[in-house]
């Protein structure tokens, strides 16, 4: 049933898989908006409350209300939507199948022990059953321990923020009471794209990207177990990432478009990353090499997946040697909650989603942070090709990269940027081409010592606001502790900065939009977004 499944919903698809985050080489839909005679080419994301989602060409979501779309149009979106629910009501039913297991072997085990507590009462000596019944009941007591152990689920943010806090100021860190937010620009402390062959490269450059404020990397605080995880295969999550690293960098699945597994195909470089259509640099193996490089420690997880749960190397958490892992690539841990584990062999970090994922219908996982190309070219593999360097260039904005071909020297592409203009000079032995491109501006990791305060007692109000907001300190502090209060764009920008507390802060000089109240106490901030009407 499972192959059929996945056979159908091949066969089904109408897009083309893609190797990057919400950029792909999938043929784009001419949608047509008739009630507002205009044209709209993009991808179908959801269907909800009668409203059709829409990432178009710039990977921007838009809405439509279904019925201003065409006939084709509306067909479309619901012979999309039906492949949507089918697959939940599939899951549903696995779900279901599996409660109703779980109930089963609860009842055959409580069964089991009044059973053996019967025969305890009646053929153990009086005198010796004072001696065996704690023992029997101390059993059952770790019986009912086994069923229940995988509920543990709830994760300490402070916990995650200690898996950053080696990154910063390259990672910023934030978190509600549903998600902990990762902001970084997905460029890591290392070399990147030297090793890659023929095989892997698509022609793609490192373009730091802006994973910043609504759009940055969220992990479930609250991960509740799937009673039928969801495979990391060639099918499911094929598009954009899995897990985030520690440093920022995001994880994809492992399998290309084709189905073959990237790492042993050459298509990575050294460290398990490359960059995708939309030049975005991205792992596809679990980054181990944070942990031989000495960027941080083993106690402390290498990524979090983006179902909520920590992924560590080859030792436990507490230094011990690694446990067998199950057919999901982790175990439970000695605290009763489940985490994955990094190998070199596949499928190198996760197998299946543990926890409850959302998967559109694009076979993303949602809620993802999204690339933005600057370059529209569709590249195809360069044959002979073996990229050899990767450095920034002088000015620390842009990368000179160089690469073989057939054994030949003298080949590379220098590429830099300023403000939204992004130059790229294509290098051959005999010539140079130059293109430019207008892109977006590049941002800045806000707050890069920035540590989200885990006392949450700090309200700003009202929040949204349009005029003002009042800070309300919590009962652990006072106006003294406060050494300034700084508000920042989501890009780091500062707007607004008063030395001491400041009780209401005056905003009718901001625009529109979403921005973030910085408390410093002492050598730490505590951090609150607020948005402005």
């Amino acid at each position: 049933m499972k192959k059929l499944v996945s056979a159908i919903l091949v066969l089904l698809s109408v897009s083309i898989y893609a190797h990057t985050i919400n950029y792909d080489s999938q043929v784009l839909r001419h949608w047509s908006i008739v009630k507002e005679h205009r044209f709209v080419d993009g991808s179908f994301s959801m269907l909800k409350n009668g409203v059709v989602f829409i990432e178009d060409a710039d990977n921007k979501l838009v809405s439509f209300p279904i019925v201003t779309l065409s006939q084709a149009d509306q067909h479309y979106v619901l012979q999309k939507q039906a492949l949507v629910k089918q697959i939940n009501t599939l899951s549903s039913r696995n779900e279901a199948s599996s409660l109703v297991g779980f109930y089963l072997k609860l009842c055959g085990m409580v069964l089991l022990l009044i059973l053996a507590g019967i025969g305890l009462f009646r053929f153990v000596d009086r005198c010796k059953f004072r001696y065996v019944a704690p023992v029997f009941f101390m059993g059952v007591l770790l019986t009912f321990y086994s069923f229940t152990r995988k509920a543990l689920t709830t994760t300490d943010p402070e916990f995650i923020n200690a898996a950053f806090v080696p990154f910063v100021p390259n990672v910023a860190t934030s978190w509600d009471n549903t998600y902990f937010y990762v902001d970084s620009k997905g460029i890591p402390d290392h070399t990147m794209m030297v090793g890659i062959s023929n095989h892997g490269w698509q022609q793609q450059v490192p373009i730091p990207q802006c994973y910043i404020g609504n759009n940055h990397w969220s992990i479930p605080l609250n991960p509740v177990v799937a009673n039928a995880p969801i495979a990391i295969d060639n099918i499911h999550f094929t598009r954009g990432a899995i897990a985030i690293a520690a440093n920022g960098v995001p994880i994809f699945n492992y399998h290309t478009n084709t189905g073959v597994d990237s790492y042993l195909d050459g298509q990575l470089d050294n460290y398990g990353g490359h960059c995708g259509r939309g030049d975005d640099y991205h792992y596809h193996i679990a980054p181990l090499h944070l942990y031989t490089l000495g960027q941080t420690t083993t106690n402390l997880p290498c990524a979090f997946a983006l179902d909520g749960y920590a992924v560590y190397g080859s030792v436990e958490p507490d230094g011990s040697a690694m446990v067998p892992l199950d057919t999901n690539h982790g175990h439970y841990g000695s605290d009763g909650v489940y985490h994955y584990h990094g190998t070199a062999s596949a499928p190198y970090m996760i197998g299946n989603f543990v926890g409850q994922v959302t998967e559109d219908a694009t076979y993303q996982l949602i809620p993802q942070a999204a690339a933005h190309p600057v370059r529209t070219e569709n590249w195809t593999p360069l044959s002979g090709s073996l990229i050899t360097s990767c450095v920034a260039n002088a000015n620390n904005n842009g990368y000179n990269l160089a690469y073989t071909l057939n054994g030949v020297p003298g080949y590379g592409t220098n590429f830099s940027w300023s403000g939204t203009n992004y130059s790229f000079n294509y290098v051959t032995p005999s010539a140079t081409t130059t293109q430019n491109y207008n892109g977006f501006n590049q941002c800045t990791v806000p707050l890069s010592n920035s540590q989200f305060a885990k006392n949450t007692d700090i309200v700003l109000h009202p929040n949204p606001t349009k005029d003002y907001v009042h800070i309300q300190l919590g009962k652990d502090l006072n106006a003294n502790d406060i050494k300034s209060v700084v508000i920042y764009t989501l890009k780091g920008s500062i707007v607004l900065k008063y030395e001491g507390f400041k009780t209401d802060i005056d905003l009718k000089s901001l625009a529109s939009g979403t921005y973030i109240v910085s408390l410093q106490i002492g050598l730490k901030h505590i951090d609150k977004k607020i948005i402005v009407e």
